[in-house]
């Protein structure tokens, strides 16, 4: 036998020992049940535990994560009741209570007097909506200690009173006041008052008890409902390196956006903007952001040019935020005020709608509710309706029940 021949048989005796080999340890970590990749080491008591899942979530460019769609999934009231003093949380037996309260409140699905004006004006049944469970608070603010929002200021009550008498006097020759029921309480039941063709004191953002114009109607009719700090509705947030967009939904498909810039200052006090003007930066996990530049026409509970709003959004969580904001305006309040909540992740599969509000400034609603106004007011001419000073189309809804 040649020298090449014996060699080429050595190389391929080598060859079929090694596959031999290898099928009988494969085989054999089959028989132990053992899979054929790498495993794990089995993590002993000594070993340092994995990363817990509530651990912050982090941008690509190292800030905290605070994208998502978030929710405050409590009823909490915004003030606390007066019973309460300085007690800040509920028990669980107190919370338990409440939820067994609303969950079978009576009276939420009351109608008035069928094909009536209030009748109408209640479509929208409370039947058909959920109710949150008691959040753990007693109320959401937090400061002052005694969970109310601080007094007015003189100025603050005088303004308030000059509005308050504008919207009463729409309302004198209407049953509410005929009747002497809540809504007209400090007012008098006469014949239409001359106010009806005046201006109001100040722009107007509620519901008043006339309708010549979209100024008549209220912030929520015009589709134009809602103010930052919202403690009720959604808010979308969306992440950049230099801003921030936060997507707020107010209810009833009403909705606006915001933006917070990380840079830049403020505009000059002459520039006034709906939600104002917000500069932002980041403190640890906490965005802490100044808001200033309010219009006059759209205030916040009264506070408007001398309001300073000053929020901070902390990432507690894979889940949670807390968000604490702070209120400050001298001309209308004796004091500062501070709110605080925790929002929820929500998930983006079942909230999806969320990204389009339906109603929008000058949507068919509001036409349609001039044009009512109007054909009341022919009818009226005509001698074949009621004089439109005496209905009530502003309160009815609100304050049905008697003083």
């Amino acid at each position: 036998m040649s020298r090449r021949l014996l060699e080429a048989l050595a190389v391929a005796s080598v060859m079929i020992a090694l596959i031999v080999f290898l099928r009988l340890s494969v085989a054999g970590q089959a028989v132990a049940g053992q899979a054929t990749v790498p495993q794990p080491t089995p993590r002993t008591a000594s070993a340092p535990a994995a990363a817990p899942s509530a651990a912050i979530p982090k941008t690509s460019w190292g800030q905290p994560s605070l994208e998502g769609i978030w929710l405050d999934e409590f009823d909490t009231p915004l003030e606390r009741p007066a019973k309460y003093a300085t007690r800040e949380f509920f028990t669980d037996a107190e919370r338990a209570a409440q939820d067994a309260e609303r969950a079978g409140s009576a009276g939420r699905n009351v109608r008035a007097e069928v094909g009536s004006r209030q009748d109408v004006a209640g479509a929208y049944n409370a039947v058909f909506t959920s109710v949150k469970p008691t959040g753990r608070r007693t109320s959401l603010v937090v400061d002052p200690p005694n969970g109310r929002i601080p007094a007015l200021t003189p100025r603050a009550q005088e303004l308030n009173r000059r509005d308050r008498e504008f919207r009463l006097a729409l309302l004198q020759n209407t049953d509410t006041c005929k009747n002497k029921m809540t809504a007209c309480n400090g007012w008098k039941y006469g014949p239409p008052s001359p106010v009806r063709s005046e201006l109001p004191p100040f722009y107007n953002t509620q519901r008043m008890n006339r309708h010549d114009g979209p100024e008549d109607q209220s912030m929520a009719d015009r589709c134009m409902a809602g103010s930052e700090p919202d403690f009720v509705g959604f808010r979308r947030i969306v992440q950049g390196q230099d801003s921030i967009a936060i997507g707020v939904d107010t209810g009833q498909g009403q909705g606006f956006q915001r933006v917070v810039y990380l840079s830049g200052n403020h505009p000059p006090t002459n520039i006034r903007l709906r939600h104002g003007d917000s500069r932002g930066h980041f403190e640890g996990n906490t965005l802490v952001v100044e808001t200033t530049n309010y219009s006059p026409k759209f205030p916040i509970r009264g506070a408007a040019e001398n309001l300073k709003v000053v929020e901070r959004i902390t990432r507690l969580s894979a889940n949670t935020l807390e968000y604490s904001v702070t209120l400050t305006d001298p001309t209308v309040w004796t004091a500062p005020w501070t709110v605080k909540q925790e929002l929820t992740l929500q998930r983006d599969t079942e909230n999806r709608i969320y990204y389009e509000p339906r109603c929008y400034e000058g949507n068919y609603g509001l036409p349609a509710l001039l044009i009512g106004a109007r054909i009341d007011e022919k009818k009226f001419a005509e001698g074949q309706g009621p004089d439109p000073a005496s209905q009530d189309t502003a309160s009815c809804l609100l304050n049905p029940e008697p003083q």
